[in-house]
């Protein structure tokens, strides 16, 4: 009896995480730091990456990879807290039971 009621709470976790997947699917957050612009989509995916043709310089090279990796930070940071946002909205996902 025990198999069937995890089984159904796995089943029941597995409905709330597509219907968060569902839901952050038409987010996008977009991210300037310096002259480094990136879009991140809601599953984290790099959807855009714009650079300022003045960064193209090679002595310019280490500002510019600096700008790359913060400017990825603060969108992966950003597209966090929309999805912490989402899931309260949602009612969160339910893994009470699960470690039993």
């Amino acid at each position: 009896m025990a198999v069937l009621s995890k089984l159904k709470q796995f089943k029941d976790l597995r409905a709330q995480g597509k219907k968060l997947q569902s839901a952050l699917a038409d987010e996008s957050t977009t991210v300037s730091k310096g002259g480094v612009t990136l879009t991140m989509d809601g599953n984290l995916g790099l959807i855009g990456v714009a650079i300022d043709d003045d960064y193209m310089k090679p002595e310019k090279k280490n500002r510019l990879q600096d700008d790359i990796k913060n400017a990825h930070s603060d969108a992966l940071k950003k597209m966090q807290r929309i999805m912490a946002s989402k899931m309260k909205e949602m009612g969160g996902l339910d893994l009470a039971g699960l470690g039993n």
